[in-house]
């Protein structure tokens, strides 16, 4: 058992391979030895906290700044882990790419989550989003860009994920769009 600080909280950290981060960690500075790695994080009184999940080490030794997941995540994610044997988090039923969003948001000036496409009678579909179109010659038609989900706002792929991972299979959301220079309201219920 190792002790320390618990150094902040609403950290993000970026994932080694692709480009998803993972938002609202608690940082502390007690060393997370190999192994160790989904161990539970306790406070003074015993009481789990989070579940160790990375070091940050710049001399690869075991001392560094570590990451925990919170315990408040963790109990929304492992009952169905244990139930269905993955997790699958709440879904629009769209596609989008965080490289392509970038570049768009950096070419076009947008604020917000280009739908790149939808799946086929997914959520979205349902409730009318529009994907990108590109059509034979090239020419591309934007699809929607979510801006807000309820009262969240929206500013990049890494937002969207998430501000969805906050709600349940089956719960309805109020997306707000950006459609033809226009905000719109839509209602899409979570899959």
């Amino acid at each position: 058992m190792t002790t320390g600080v618990l150094s902040a909280k609403s950290r993000s950290i970026s994932l080694a391979h692709g480009p998803n981060v993972i938002n609202d960690v608690l940082q502390i500075d007690a060393a997370i030895n190999p192994g160790n790695s989904g161990g539970p994080l306790l406070d003074s009184a015993g009481r789990l906290i989070g579940v160790n999940t990375a070091i940050y080490s710049p001399s690869g030794a075991s001392a560094g700044v570590g990451f925990s997941i919170p315990v408040d995540r963790v109990n929304r994610i492992v009952p169905q882990l244990i139930r269905q044997g993955e997790y699958r988090p709440p879904s629009l039923g769209i596609y989008v790419n965080d490289e392509i969003n970038e570049r768009l948001q950096e070419r076009l000036g947008i604020d917000g989550v280009v739908v790149l496409d939808v799946e086929e009678n997914g959520p979205a579909e349902r409730a009318g989003l529009r994907p990108t179109i590109v059509s034979r010659r090239g020419i591309v038609q934007l699809g929607d860009i979510i801006v807000r989900i309820d009262e969240h706002p929206i500013h990049s792929v890494s937002d969207l994920l998430n501000v969805l991972e906050s709600y349940q299979i089956g719960d309805t959301v109020t997306v707000t769009i950006l459609r033809d220079g226009e905000q719109q309201q839509i209602a899409v219920q979570l899959r």
